[in-house]
């Protein structure tokens, strides 16, 4: 088995470049096996080691840290789900170095067995963030492997930063090659496919492979290789299954893998993005828009834009919860209303609004994250957290008379405005009528969280407040919130993980 941690560093920065065999070294460039010249994977691992070379500019590293911070608190926050129960079991049965931290197991595993279990618990809140228009959540797979490999190479808090950014940016950027304008749609959502662990698992190869300080060959290498790892299908949204919240974790286990095995030799196909059987025709057949992947990369980065979520469910449901709370805020009485019109971009019917019966009367607090009625029902009756929270989305909360009782009320429907806008927002417009007769109306546009709406710092960190309560005491929480945020200049994965650890 081969070094790692802070040790084989250290040795690594006295020796000058690894020699170990299989590994691409950075001297190994001037004997290329592949062309990358022009290539799409090129470009990406030429950005990459650039950027290991160059680092994030300030404000991207502090953009990074905050979606760091999140996804430690989401990942807590979801400590007893039965996705954290099942991978944790499995992630335990493997053997291997204890190099990196499972959050909140106790215990440390292989640095792509830790990237599994962490990124399964990123992902299984569904509070983590969304790049729109592609339609995907990218850090809660990308910053469990930067912290996996950061933490067992013993790396800075900014190098897992910069890794971490550029692996976002990779994985949003394959999003928008597969996002039509003429559709108005994602391609990768329009077949089922999950774009989020898909392209998740590409951009969590370049973030390890840059953290196992592999060249440029080796970089994109690994993506190709990742390539071939990514899979999600959409279906547990619709009708159930637990599935979908390792999703992220196995994208986040493959990028690990995949950079792991072009240390080691393997390799991937040069043309792995553009070619006639490469990764975007593959998924997207003629729609796919490779020109998308690069355009101006380097020069205008995705990665600020990103939106944080405010609340842990369905990114779709959101804006229809910002109605809700508006009307309830202007003294709307939920004990009056008689009918609700929900109405949302088209596409988005299909998760948040059917089928219908499913939706009204979720068969589970996870699944109840998933609808449209029941989410606005609960934002109606005043909700908790930030607006809705994670009480709101319990097995009992579900079952809740008053909520059900309202949800019932709830007839979805397509709204021309919405899909003017959407993808590149999700908004909502919500009717109410009462008894009296009255229609009382609230249209979001925006969603919170986006840059036109973000999230202030200490909004950030009241969520992670919320997400760790049960799980941190108040002065450890705060120590997490500050060490997380700290990290553009100061401090390290494995310090800041060791307080996660449980």
């Amino acid at each position: 088995m081969s070094e790692s941690g802070p040790e084989a560093v250290a040795k690594r920065d006295h020796a000058g470049p690894s020699l170990m065999p299989g590994r691409h070294s950075v001297t190994a460039a001037t004997t290329a096996r592949h062309d990358l010249t022009g290539t799409v994977v090129g470009r990406l691992a030429a950005l990459a080691a650039d950027t290991r070379t160059a680092g994030l500019a300030t404000d991207l590293r502090k953009d990074v840290a905050r979606r760091v911070l999140d996804v430690l608190g989401n990942s807590l926050a979801a400590q007893g789900q039965p996705s954290a129960h099942a991978v944790t079991a499995v992630a335990r049965g493997w053997a291997g170095a204890a190099a990196a931290t499972g959050i909140g197991t106790g215990q440390r595993f292989p640095a792509a067995t830790a990237a599994l279990v962490n990124g399964t618990l990123a992902h299984s809140m569904d509070s983590d963030d969304t790049h729109l228009p592609s339609v995907l959540h990218p850090s809660a797979s990308v910053v469990p492997a930067a912290l996996a490999v950061g933490e067992a190479t013993g790396a800075s808090g900014a190098a897992v930063l910069d890794a971490a950014g550029v692996g976002i940016e990779i994985a949003v950027r394959l999003g928008m090659g597969g996002y039509d304008e003429e559709l108005g749609n994602s391609e990768f959502f329009e077949r089922g496919q999950h774009a989020t662990s898909i392209c998740g698992a590409v951009g969590s190869a370049a973030a390890a492979a840059m953290l196992y300080d592999l060249d440029v060959e080796g970089i994109a290498d690994a993506m190709g290789i990742a390539a071939s790892f990514g899979a999600g299908l959409l279906e547990a949204n619709r009708t159930g299954g637990t599935v979908k919240r390792a999703h992220c974790g196995w994208a986040a286990h493959s990028g690990v893998t995949a950079a792991e095995f072009a240390r080691h030799g393997l390799t991937g196909p040069p043309t792995v993005i553009e070619g006639r059987f490469g990764f975007l025709h593959a998924f997207c057949g003629d729609r796919a828009d490779t020109a998308k992947v690069v355009d101006r990369l380097g020069e205008h980065w995705e990665l600020p834009g990103i939106f944080f979520k405010p609340y842990p469910c369905n990114h779709f449901t959101h804006a229809g919860i910002d109605a809700a709370r508006a009307l309830r805020a202007g003294g709307l009485d939920p004990e009056a209303i008689v009918e609700i019109e929900l109405g949302v971009p088209t596409p988005v019917l299909r998760t948040i609004a059917e089928p219908p019966a499913a939706k009204a009367a979720p068969e589970s607090g996870y699944h109840a994250a998933f609808s449209g009625p029941f989410t606005v029902a609960r934002a109606l009756l005043g909700g908790s957290g930030l607006g809705v929270g994670h009480a709101d989305f319990t097995d009992e909360a579900a079952r809740d008379p008053r909520t059900l009782a309202l949800a019932a009320l709830v007839t979805a429907h397509p709204d021309a405005r919405c899909d003017e806008i959407y993808p590149h927002q999700f908004p909502a417009v919500l009717r109410v009528r009462t008894r009296d007769g009255q229609w009382h109306e609230a249209r979001v546009d925006h969603n919170r969280g986006g840059p036109a709406n973000p999230l202030s710092d200490d909004e950030l960190t009241l969520k992670f407040d919320l997400n760790v309560d049960g799980h941190l005491s108040a002065v450890q929480a705060g120590t997490v919130a500050e060490r997380a945020l700290a990290l553009p200049s100061a401090g390290s994965p494995a310090g800041l993980m060791s307080l996660v650890r449980g």
